[in-house]
């Protein structure tokens, strides 16, 4: 694209009516969530029961606030609430961004891919012109009601979506995925008790079709979602999927946020509609927003800055996921660089770590029993993961070491499952892992994967 159709296509405008819906009905699935998380104990149960939180690295500052954690939650809801009606639209979505993600960092062992996605798309969401219609704050100030908005601003919801999609999709194409149905081949027969569908739920063919089927609906969705004759029966597909997808996986809320986020794709007129049948529904005459204005940025100099940070924003998130290829050995083995890359529900990973304490001094040693100091929740994910292991094992020797008044040396004896696969020697049991720094560096104390997965 040469610099003057560029230029063209940042100045081209398009009703705002699309970006004021997904507002709102992002608003209104965080706070749905927020809700729910809040409804079934799980602020208690994942953020104050427990004794020891895994951090992010760089991160390690973040923690739960004790008590306080519950007014944290609240904040961040009634944020949700202030963005789902427009009102005082800029401050509430960057407290919403800031809380969530921080809820985020608080104990890696809580990491799902979509509340990544929530976090960067309300980080987007901040420099969007989200509350120039059909808001409170444009009803209260004429000056801020415009009926059109720069037509990148939709877009680039649009093209977030797409690269959660298709990079999900180019995640799946792999020979345990394809090849082996695997991990599907694993998760699928327990689900035996569905009505209507639970008896197919153990037929071979069955796992294969969901395999290939989930590659070729994240690569192709976005594309069918974007062009208008198709765009009709993708979002059905949409809604089959993600309705099937959280009838077979306790996944939460994201199949619906993903369900809700695809009518973007849609064309203002869809949205219009919408808008007028909620303005029914609050008794509000819609035409008040209709002002024929268009949107600009206050100056030229702000103009240039928020397309710097979206065009950042998207160079990283097109870049980020591919940091698995500076790491030598198999990425589903040793993690690296496999988190925030949209790779969804690709493995089935089980674990055993037993930690061994020795007195450098005496050479006299013990076995640590887990449940002391973790949750069988976070026992579980850190029994398979490389990063939680080393910073387990971090903290067991700064407490044995401060409680026994000596220095202590930390050994695991661990063995892992991957998608099915006999379990195996994970990390090198002769490393003493309290002399390991977290880095970004190749984790070399890891042993090598015995098999080779084929793939992206």
């Amino acid at each position: 694209m040469s610099k003057n159709r560029f230029q063209s296509y940042l100045n081209k405008h398009t009703e705002a009516a699309p970006l004021a819906v997904f507002r709102i009905f992002f608003g209104l699935m965080m706070l749905i969530s927020i809700v729910r998380f809040w409804s079934y104990g799980w602020i208690d149960k994942l953020y104050i029961q427990p004794k020891f939180f895994f951090s992010y690295f760089g991160f390690e500052w973040v923690k739960p606030l004790g008590i306080y954690t519950y007014i944290l939650f609240a904040i961040v809801a009634i944020a949700a609430v202030l963005v789902m009606l427009g009102y005082k639209y800029r401050m509430a979505i960057i407290v919403f961004f800031l809380g969530f993600t921080y809820i985020e960092l608080m104990d890696k062992t809580t990491y799902l891919n979509h509340y990544y996605f929530i976090s960067i798309l309300s980080f987007l969401l901040i420099f969007l012109p989200a509350n120039r219609y059909f808001s409170i704050d444009a009803f209260k100030d004429s000056k801020l009601r415009f009926q059109q908005v720069p037509k990148w601003t939709i877009d680039s919801l649009k093209l977030l979506m797409a690269i959660v999609y298709f990079y999900a999709g180019l995640a799946k194409l792999n020979s345990d995925w394809l090849l082996n149905a695997m991990p599907l081949k694993i998760w699928l027969p327990s689900k035996f008790d569905i009505p209507l569908i639970g008896d197919l739920m153990t037929e071979s063919w069955i796992h294969y079709a969901f395999s290939w089927g989930g590659a070729v609906y994240d690569l192709l969705i976005p594309f069918f979602l974007l062009y208008k004759k198709t765009r009709p029966y993708a979002f059905i597909m949409v809604v089959i999927f993600h309705v099937l997808t959280r009838v077979l996986f306790p996944i939460g809320m994201f199949p619906y946020i993903m369900i809700v986020s695809a009518l973007i794709f849609f064309d203002a007129t869809f949205h219009k509609k919408i808008i007028r049948f909620i303005g029914r529904i609050i008794k509000t005459d819609v035409s008040i927003f209709n002002s024929g204005r268009s949107y600009q940025q206050l100056s030229l100099n702000r103009k240039k800055g928020v397309l710097v940070v979206i065009g950042v924003f998207f160079l990283f998130q097109l870049l980020f996921p591919f940091r698995n290829l500076a790491y030598p050995g198999e990425l589903f083995w040793t993690e690296e660089g496999y988190r925030f890359s949209w790779r969804v529900m690709l493995m089935e990973k089980s674990g055993y770590a037993q930690f061994k304490i020795v007195d450098k001094n005496t050479d006299k040693w013990f076995y640590v029993d887990n449940s002391d100091f973790l949750t069988p929740f976070q026992e579980k994910q850190m029994s398979f993961q490389p990063d939680f292991i080393l910073e387990y094992a971090h903290f067991l020797s700064d407490h044995f070491s401060s409680k026994n008044e000596t220095k202590v040396a930390v050994y695991v004896e661990n063995v892992v499952s991957l998608n099915g696969r006999p379990s195996t020697t994970f990390v090198d049991p002769t490393v003493d892992l309290s002399q390991i720094k977290e880095s970004f560096k190749h984790k070399n104390w890891i042993i090598p994967f015995n098999d080779e997965i084929k793939g992206i």
